[in-house]
């Protein structure tokens, strides 16, 4: 007795079965995972226990019950203690002097069966075999109470052979239940195949995210001791520039010493010869010593300021490194990361609006004040000019460039084919399904969404660069001037293929690969 007081306290109040892998509430009540669950999903933002009906606020956490567990584990290991989970035993119909435990049971003759029996029970298709778990009754029709031996396609209802000649049945395919079955399995196979290579794909793209993360940290760590470097570097730098100053104050005020007293002995002997030259005693001037230019004075001066100008710091030596690597830096060049070559695109026709006209290469797009008549196709923009290029991108990273020189209002940037061709939500930038980069006159700006942020700096160059980074969900905007100057990134989580994609007003856009 005391066991079976045990063993009804192990059942769950959802499932009524011995609890799967109990958890427990706040209000202390346990259920099964599995079940629990279930039943929060179902209660639509207002959780409550399903025991107790105490509320809670937000959806409980469900904190996994170990005491519960090696109880329910320690019961179930204990055979004595288990009960019958299937009810009474379910014997053979046919073995009546010694009942012997049935495996099947046979529709159309009513009979449960053992092994014995089995193998010696007829195999036509009208003897349909089911499993004991199955209720007898419920393999009967609740109307005429006869055999289910047909399923109707109809309804998707299993069928007796009278229900085949009533009226709510009459003219609808009607097939065996074996055939049925099979049918629905092979059904199901295809799901299952299906969700087999869906998982695959899902793991393929948890390892590639894996790996991009991997990757992304160790470019930061490099990044990061190279940002170090540099640091080291420009305090290095700074010290050699305070040292250089001092040292040049000091000989500055050297020479500046030397140059007073120069100064006064020039005026002194200045004094002099004015003095001779103002005499008119000949004899005295003749008697005179000659003084001289002192132009040898002059070049031991310069001996001293190229002397002092020698010792100079290289800085603007050291400044170009240091611009190296930080353009490096920005532009993701340091060593060892990948930086993909551009891409080499061409523009699809069947997109262009009718306003553009597309080069025979497939590299040029211009705007047109004449209308062309262009086969009406599903892709083709119909409002706004703008042309897709034929590729799509769907992985990886990769980079493509448009030269701008030709054209002074555009936009370029990258698309989801599901983008609207018509209305006013069909021009990049204006929609979620879009990002782009503007020039309209001398203004520049970035849009998404229809929200569109304006740009600080003009392009320093003619060429743009749009750099994808499809797995880490990024597309970056660069002047491609010397060095590369970053201008804008959108972040996003792709779920599309993008195209690239060209909206020009007037002039000329050239796409630019290998």
């Amino acid at each position: 007795m005391a066991s079976l007081d045990v063993r009804a306290e192990l059942d769950c109040s959802i499932c009524l079965s011995i609890y799967r892998d109990p958890v427990t509430l706040r209000c202390g009540h346990n259920f099964c995972r599995a079940c629990i669950r279930q039943s929060l999903d179902s209660q639509y933002g207002s959780y409550s226990c399903p025991e107790c009906r105490k509320p809670f606020l937000e959806r409980p956490d469900l904190q996994k019950n170990i005491t519960l567990c090696k109880i329910v584990e320690r019961y179930l290991a204990t055979p004595n203690l288990l009960p019958d989970q299937h009810g009474p035993e379910i014997l053979c119909t046919i073995c009546v002097d010694s009942p012997v435990p049935a495996v099947r049971f046979c529709l159309l003759c009513e009979a449960c069966l053992c092994d014995t029996h089995l193998r010696s029970h007829p195999t036509s298709t009208d003897h349909i075999l089911c499993d004991l778990t199955q209720s007898p009754g419920d393999s009967k029709c609740s109307i005429h109470n006869k055999s289910l031996e047909y399923y109707c396609t109809e309804h998707a209802a299993p069928i007796c052979a009278s229900c085949c000649q009533d009226r709510k049945h009459w003219g609808h395919q009607a097939e065996k239940l074996n055939k049925a079955a099979e049918r629905k399995k092979q059904k199901l196979k295809c799901i299952l195949q299906s969700l087999i290579t869906r998982r695959a794909e899902t793991e393929q793209r948890v390892q590639s995210l894996q790996e991009h993360k991997r990757k992304t940290q160790e470019k930061s760590q490099r990044m990061s001791a190279q940002i170090r470097a540099l640091k080291m570097q420009l305090n290095d730098l700074e010290n050699k520039v305070c040292q250089e100053a001092k040292t040049a104050s000091l000989c500055s005020d050297n020479v500046i010493s030397q140059l007073e007293i120069k100064k006064d002995e020039l005026l002194s002997r200045q004094f002099h010869i004015e003095e001779l030259c103002n005499m008119t005693d000949p004899l005295t001037v003749l008697q005179e010593p000659d003084i001289g230019d002192l132009g040898d004075n002059e070049g031991g001066h310069n001996e001293d300021r190229e002397r002092h100008d020698g010792g100079q710091v290289d800085i603007a030596g050291i400044l170009h490194t240091l611009q190296e690597q930080l353009s490096d830096l920005i532009t993701g060049g340091s060593p060892g990361t990948y930086i993909p070559a551009p891409a080499d695109l061409l523009l699809d026709i069947n997109s262009a609006s009718n306003y553009l006209r597309i080069s025979d290469d497939g590299k040029n797009v211009s705007w047109s004040d004449i209308e062309f008549s262009y086969l009406v196709t599903p892709v083709r923009f119909r409002c706004e000019p703008q042309v897709m290029s034929q590729q799509k991108i769907f992985t990886g990273r990769d980079c493509w460039e448009v030269n701008v020189r030709r054209s002074q209002s555009w936009r370029i940037g990258m698309c989801y084919p599901s983008i609207a061709r018509g209305g006013e939500l069909s021009r990049i930038g204006d929609n979620d399904k879009s990002w782009c980069l503007i020039k309209t006159r001398d203004q520049y700006s970035v849009a998404h969404g229809s929200i569109e942020l304006l740009l600080s700096s003009k392009l320093s160059s003619n060429r743009v660069r749009i750099y994808l980074d499809y797995e880490a969900g990024q597309i970056s905007f660069y002047d491609l001037c010397h060095p590369v100057r970053h201008l804008h990134t959108f972040t996003a989580t792709f779920t599309e293929p993008l195209h690239a994609v060209l909206c020009v007003w007037e002039g000329c856009l050239q796409i630019s690969g290998q």
